[in-house]
C-alpha cells in the first residue's frame, strides 16, 4: 500500500511516515498544497493524509481539485482543526475520513488500512484467496492458517495482488505501489519479489500474464 502524505510540518510529517513504513505502507511526502496536488493527480497512490493548512494552497482547495479532476483515491485529513465547521467543510470537499492531531499512530494505520480495503470493495477485513487470507486490518497474511513472514517489498507487492484477486495487476502500477517516488529501482526488482512471494505461497497462485503483469489465482472456476 502506498501513501501520499502532504503535511508542512517536516518533523511531524517525518515521524508520521517513519510510524506508516514501520507497517509496510510507501510513503511520499509534500510540504506544501501545490506539490501536494501535482503529486496527487500525476501518481498512483492507495490513498492520501491530508493536512489542511498549507503553504501555497491550503488542503481543502487541493482537495478539491483532485475531486474536480476525477482522482477517488481515499483521503484522511489529519490536521490541528477540530471545530465541528472545519469538518464538515473538510467532509464537502471530499474527504472520506477526518482525524485531529495529537494522533494515536495505531489509530492512523487501521483507518488507512480500512479506507484501502473498502476503496477496493471488501466490506469485510479478512480476504481469501484459496488457502491465502489477509487480514486487511492488521495487516497479517496467513497460508493454511500459519502466518507468513514477509518483507516489507513482499507485502506491499502481495497486498496490491490480494486487493486485486483474479485480474491482472499490470507491471507498472505494481512497482508504483511497491516503491517510493525516490527509490532507485532495478529493471527486474519485481520479478525478484514475484519470484520470492512464489517461493512463499505457491508458484501456482501468482499467475504470469505475458506482456501485461501477475494475476493472484484462487482456484475460481
Amino acid at each position: 500500500m502506498k501513501v501520499l502524505l502532504v503535511e508542512d510540518d517536516r518533523p511531524f510529517a517525518q515521524e508520521i511516515a517513519a510510524a506508516l513504513r514501520h507497517e509496510n505502507f510507501a510513503v511520499d511526502i509534500a510540504v506544501n498544497g501545490e506539490d501536494g496536488q501535482h503529486l496527487g493527480e500525476t501518481e498512483n497512490y492507495d490513498a492520501a493524509v491530508l493536512d489542511l493548512g498549507l503553504p501555497k494552497i491550503n488542503g481543502a482547495a487541493v482537495l478539491r481539485a483532485w475531486r474536480k479532476n476525477g482522482r477517488h483515491l481515499p483521503v484522511l485529513i489529519l490536521t490541528a482543526r477540530d471545530g465541528w465547521t472545519d469538518k464538515v467543510d473538510g467532509f464537502k470537499a471530499g474527504a472520506d475520513d477526518y482525524l485531529t492531531k495529537p494522533v494515536r499512530i495505531e489509530e492512523l494505520v487501521m483507518r488507512l488500512r480500512a479506507l484501502v480495503r473498502r476503496s477496493a470493495g471488501y466490506a469485510e477485513p479478512r480476504i481469501t484467496c484459496g488457502p491465502l487470507a489477509f487480514d486487511a486490518q492488521t495487516g497479517v497474511f496467513e497460508l493454511n492458517g500459519l502466518p507468513i513472514r514477509l518483507t516489507a517489498l513482499e507485502w506491499r507487492v502481495l497486498a496490491c495482488l490480494t486487493l486485486r484477486k483474479d485480474v491482472v495487476v499490470e507491471r507498472s502500477e505494481l512497482n508504483e505501489k511497491a516503491y517510493e517516488g525516490d527509490a532507485d529501482v532495478d529493471s527486474n526488482s519485481l520479478e525478484v519479489i514475484i519470484t520470492r512471494l512464489r517461493r512463499k505461497i505457491g508458484h501456482e497462485m501468482i499467475e504470469t500474464v505475458r506482456g501485461r503483469g501477475y494475476r493472484l489465482t484462487c482456484g475460481n472456476p
